[in-house]
């Protein structure tokens, strides 16, 4: 499917773009790449082109004479960016989702791929692909889990209106691996832990009591995932985790394990340590031979050792929150 295939992966140089056009190279595709970063962060095998697309004419610009758009371009950070600056989730995401998905259908591609969220569900034990529309995203993710699920709908929409039913959506759990966004100040949990840890933090500060359960995915097996989805068109929603979960209790101790000189481990109680728990149902994806097959402890090896060796890639990642205006 993919060999001379033309594919535009938006967000290529990031999390889950690097591994996904490294598996399309490999597999024989010529790959454009759509990204604020800056370029050293791209494959040199594939084109980069440094675009806003938030605006409809650049992201017309960046499909035409594509095959196939992965649309992965999207805006991570914690959960006290979520609380603090939730304008700077919400509006870039509805625009470029928006626009994407809509120059890409213009562009008449055979097929789109959606990358949703684990924050389009509601606070449960047990996240299922068709229970998302009878619930409301949690308080915790509900600005980014809204505008994720606009796009969810607007595939929707396109197929009801004009029959254009070429996107397949993949709603993956939380997502780490070398490339992730490692700014102290607004990465996630794993990159966090890691940069503050890896850089000396001692003792190392964790919010909440490390009793809540999250599912981890390393961003390799999260691009595999992808491209299976996109191979078999399916057009049902598919999550994409381990379906297991891991206490964050646990993940830190493995993390701090990997250490010559292990910090002290402080647990701020009147921090929020977020929902319970949150484990994705895999069923849909396992139903299409798809399993993650790298452990959580073999993937924080991986980015632990990545981020010692490229502190200045980490470095040179577009950050929304940092940098006020698109270019």
């Amino acid at each position: 499917m993919w060999q001379g295939a033309r594919v535009l992966v938006t967000g290529g140089t990031g999390l889950i773009g690097r591994p996904l056009v490294e598996r399309l190279l490999a597999q024989g595709a010529s790959v454009r790449i759509a990204s604020l970063d800056d370029p050293s962060r791209a494959h040199p095998a594939a084109e980069f082109r440094r675009l806003n697309l938030t605006v409809l004419d650049t992201c017309l610009a960046a499909c035409e004479g594509m095959d196939y758009v992965f649309h992965l371009a999207g805006i991570k950070g914690s959960p006290a960016m979520t609380a603090t600056r939730p304008a700077s989730f919400f509006v870039p995401t509805i625009l470029f989702n928006t626009n994407m998905m809509e120059a890409a259908r213009r562009c008449d591609v055979k097929g789109y791929l959606y990358t949703s969220t684990i924050g389009v569900y509601a606070p449960a034990a047990v996240f299922r692909e068709d229970d998302v529309w009878t619930t409301f995203p949690s308080e915790h993710d509900r600005f980014a889990g809204w505008a994720k699920r606009m796009g969810e709908l607007q595939a929707e929409a396109y197929r009801i209106e004009h029959g254009w039913d070429r996107v397949s959506i993949v709603r993956p759990a939380n997502v780490y691996g070398p490339f992730d966004n490692f700014d102290p100040e607004n990465a996630m949990v794993i990159p966090s832990l890691i940069r503050r840890a890896v850089d000396g933090e001692d003792p190392l500060a964790v919010w909440g009591d490390g009793s809540a359960v999250r599912d981890f995915i390393h961003a390799g097996d999260v691009a595999r995932g992808m491209l299976l989805v996109m191979e078999r068109r399916l057009r049902q929603p598919v999550n994409l985790g381990s379906g297991l979960g891991v206490r964050i209790r646990e993940l830190v101790e493995l993390i701090v394990s990997q250490l010559e000189r292990p910090p002290q481990v402080v647990w701020d109680r009147s921090r929020p340590s977020g929902d319970p728990q949150r484990v994705m149902d895999v069923s849909r994806a396992r139903a299409l031979g798809f399993a993650p097959s790298i452990s959580i402890a073999d993937g924080l090896r991986e980015t632990i050792a990545w981020y010692r060796q490229h502190r200045d890639a980490a470095a040179r990642r577009y950050n929304v929150f940092t940098e006020r205006q698109l270019v």
